[in-house]
């Protein structure tokens, strides 16, 4: 039962996934209160036409707070993390959420939202 169990929840969760899901997110806040960001993106990369191609951070109002363009494919590199340095937040935002983008399918993947620390 558990093995059936587990097989529909990793199906339910590869029908919703996109062309670029972000996958995991670390964050630390810097001694100049800025913020750092490890990035972990599954893609489903194919060659220079077809890959993610950057990532961002975004605040509860859906305003861009750092963007990190990916100048690769990383078809052989799945899932794969990237960095994201020195992003300033507003005060008062305790949470943002991430997000992938692929070529040439958009926004269409997975996001997380991700509590800042203090």
């Amino acid at each position: 039962m558990r093995v059936l169990l587990l097989a529909l929840m990793l199906a339910a969760q590869s029908a919703f996934a996109g062309e670029a899901d972000v996958v995991g997110v670390k964050v630390r806040r810097t001694s100049s209160g800025t913020y750092d960001f490890d990035v972990t993106v599954k893609s489903e990369d194919r060659g220079w036409n077809h890959y993610a191609d950057a990532f961002e951070v975004l605040a509860p109002d859906g305003a861009l707070l750092g963007r990190r363009i990916l100048v690769h494919p990383h078809q052989t590199e799945q899932p794969f993390t990237r960095e994201l340095y020195g992003v300033k937040v507003p005060g008062g935002v305790t949470r943002v959420t991430v997000r992938a983008r692929h070529k040439p399918k958009g926004y269409d993947g997975e996001t997380m939202s991700v509590a800042l620390p203090r």
